[in-house]
């Protein structure tokens, strides 16, 4: 947790694409959160047009921890849309970003339930992890 899900036109990227923008999407989500690298997940699913909404070429669903501000909410999508945009070579319309909050008792990683943001330090150190 956080997930992205990532969905786009089927045949319009490439795994150099789809790769590159998982690791915005990490590098995006860390940096405004402070989150640790390891919680952050992105998938791919290319589907028909049709299965996206109207005039879309490609959407992100980033399911994130609840307790977020508006103003990390924003970057984060703003940034994503950008970088989303810029690597398929598609204009920023074209692209769209949502974000949902997911109360943290409600997602696990590594048998235990995930510590609200800002209290990663004790999680990371009990499961041996670094950031």
């Amino acid at each position: 947790m956080p997930l992205y899900r990532c969905a786009v036109t089927e045949g319009a990227t490439t795994e150099e694409q789809r790769a590159h923008i998982a690791k915005e999407i990490v590098r995006i989500h860390c940096g405004v959160t402070g989150a640790p690298p390891s919680f952050v997940h992105a998938f791919f699913s290319e589907v028909p047009a049709a299965a996206l909404p109207e005039g879309r070429s490609a959407f992100v669903l980033g399911s994130i921890r609840a307790g977020r501000t508006p103003e990390q909410k924003q970057e984060i999508v703003s940034e994503l849309s950008r970088v989303v945009a810029e690597t398929l070579d598609q204009p920023i319309e074209r692209v769209g970003v949502v974000t949902a909050d997911v109360p943290s008792k409600w997602n696990m990683e590594g048998g235990e339930l995930l510590p609200e943001p800002g209290e990663e330090a004790a999680w990371l150190e009990r499961h041996g992890t670094g950031h």
